[in-house]
């Protein structure tokens, strides 16, 4: 029986694995919410519980911490049905060691030794940058001597050439005393705390004193550090220094995906930005999700800002911290930037997955695709329909049928328009979809689609649904209609529109069958048309046959050089009193 606490649960399969691992604010109710009937779980969802052979729990004193114990056994056990980080490299940190003068450089390892990490970077370009620049304008020393007061008292060390070339004030050999070395060391961490305005309002105040003193080349000293700091400080993203210190957590799914972004702002300045990739084994709830996203941040980062700005609430509380939703102002604008990063991170993954990965790149679109339109099974096969017809002539239709997202080029059909009398494209998509079905349930009723896209707005989405509503497979499969215009995508029954987010790889897939169907509907019916110009020139002449057709044009080309021939090569071909009567036709026309 598990307690109404806060804590953390396990479930372990017939082997003894931990197959997941979850926390909650109370372990009876979380728990209970798995164990009920199969029908109510999604399907994920209920293939993990039928797995379940024990379980386990933790009490704890709060969700800061079950969810700080959740972040670890994750780690530990590495369970096959929880949420995945995708990104499982190293980043570096920005050290600070904990020397008598401390060096400052990047590292990927953390060594619990007193020194101070501030990270981790997304961009190694960005912390390497960083670095260089605290150098730049701090003479930090980058020896690997243990400087102790003792070792410089009794000249241990020579200086080495960043001391004669000026990049470092020699503090093996007394150059520098400790305290004004670590004096610089303090304004580089707070540099990396995001004190810079106050830094900068320092120099400047100090430099406006030394030339009031009459200490020009301090002065000088001082500008150059303040113009070295503005200079920096421009390239980075600066907000409005009301905002104070938040971070930033923004969040896009996309089917079994999930990728976030992280940003620190301190002094309303953008210190830091992260982004995280996550893959979803079982149906999680988004609050779920961005509460794992936050627990994984807290395990790289430690304390998090007292104000966290995110899109929605997450499924988690923390002690002194508030959970901001913006709606207008300066941190709905930060939100909005957090997730074009995280967008951005989206896109390049997903532009990478299908050049590396093609086969988990379409499954991955499949997936999305049946979550955005809310299928109960994965579309492998789908198939589109268009008609195509000038003022009514030569009405024709297209199926086109791709197969796990790619097309099926031997199952595209064409339809010519036996039933159906004048341009009438809603009747025109009714019969073609009866054809089609009721032919497949005769010939091979298995191999069904699982998705039919109609070509057309809700009129022509209502046809098909009532053609294949008459064969019996509106249970068995689900239609939708996809409106050129505006990209809009109609479901049966409700009445307004359905949008799907432009760079999604679900929407592309569907613009890609819906433009194939357009063109293979539209290549058949300029065929038919060059066809009949053709026999409304000649095989309206009384005595025309097709095989007389055909040796005509065999032999002239087009019907305006038979139109031009002499009459007695006409003649050769068709005898003189046909000739005569196919030149006094085409002349006449």
């Amino acid at each position: 029986m598990f307690p109404h606490s806060p804590g953390v649960y396990r479930y372990y399969d017939a082997e003894g694995n931990v197959i997941y691992v979850g926390k909650a604010k109370d372990l009876h109710k979380r728990v209970a919410q798995y164990f009920v009937p199969a029908e109510r779980l999604t399907r994920k969802t209920a293939v993990m519980v039928s797995k379940i052979a024990d379980a386990e729990y933790t009490v704890v004193e709060s969700e800061a911490d079950a969810l700080l114990l959740e972040n670890n056994l994750i780690k530990q056990f590495k369970p096959r049905y929880n949420i995945l980080l995708k990104d499982s490299k190293t980043y570096p940190w920005i050290c600070v060691s904990a020397d008598m003068f401390p060096k400052v450089f990047l590292t990927r390892r953390i060594v619990r030794d007193g020194s101070r990490y501030f990270g981790p970077y997304s961009s190694v370009v960005h912390a390497r940058n960083l670095v260089e620049f605290f150098h730049s304008v701090y003479p930090l020393r980058t020896c690997s001597n243990k400087i102790t007061s003792d070792a410089v008292l009794r000249g241990k060390f020579r200086p080495c050439l960043n001391f004669h070339i000026k990049k470092c004030r020699g503090c093996c050999v007394g150059g520098i005393s400790q305290k004004e070395y670590n004096d610089n060391i303090e304004e580089i961490v707070k540099l990396l705390r995001g004190g810079g305005r106050e830094i900068i309002q320092h120099y400047r105040a100090l430099m406006t004193e030394a030339a009031q003193n009459m200490d020009f080349e301090q002065a000088q000293i001082y500008k150059e550090k303040m113009m070295s700091l503005e200079q920096h400080y421009s390239k980075s993203v600066i907000m409005n220094s009301s905002i104070g210190d938040v971070d930033v957590f923004s969040l896009v799914i996309d089917g079994p995906e999930a990728f976030g972004n992280f940003m620190r702002i301190r002094g309303g300045a953008v210190i830091q930005s992260l982004n995280l990739g996550f893959r979803m084994m079982i149906e999680e709830a988004q609050e779920e999700v961005l509460a794992t996203f936050i627990g994984e941040i807290r395990s790289k980062f430690g304390t998090l800002s007292r104000e966290i700005v995110v899109p929605f609430k997450p499924d988690m509380e923390l002690e002194d911290v508030e959970f901001r939703v913006p709606v207008r102002g300066d941190k709905l604008a930060l939100l909005q930037l957090s997730a074009r990063n995280a967008k951005e991170m989206r896109l390049n993954a997903l532009k990478q997955q299908e050049h590396t990965d093609p086969d988990a790149y379409k499954n991955m679109v499949m997936e999305s695709l049946q979550k955005q339109i809310g299928m109960k099974e994965l579309p492998v096969h789908i198939e589109c329909f268009d008609n195509s017809n000038i003022q009514g002539t030569n009405p024709v239709s297209a199926c086109v049928v791709f197969r796990n997202a790619v097309p099926s080029k031997k199952d595209y059909r064409h339809f010519k328009v036996k039933t159906v009398v004048g341009a009438n494209d809603y009747a025109t998509m009714k019969e073609v979809v009866n054809r089609r079905y009721s032919r497949m349930m005769e010939e091979d009723p298995d191999d069904l689609p699982q998705l039919v896209v109609i070509d057309g707005g809700k009129g022509q989405l209502a046809f098909a649904y009532e053609a294949l509503a008459e064969l019996g497979l509106t249970e068995k499969l689900t239609v939708i209609a996809l409106a050129e215009r505006m990209e809009e995508v109609y479901r049966v029954g409700d009445p307004y529109p359905m949008f799907i987010d432009r760079n999604s790889p679900a929407l592309k897939v569907l613009q890609q069958i819906r433009d194939e169907a357009h063109r293979f509907g539209i290549t058949f019916h300029r065929k038919l048309r060059s066809k009949t110009q053709v026999e409304s020139a000649l095989r309206g002449i009384k005595g025309v046959g097709e095989k007389t057709e055909q040796r005509l044009l065999l032999r002239f080309g087009s019907v305006a050089r038979i139109a031009s021939a002499p009459f007695d090569e006409v003649a050769e071909l068709v005898g003189r009193e046909l000739a005569g009567r196919i030149l006094a036709e085409l002349n006449n026309k």
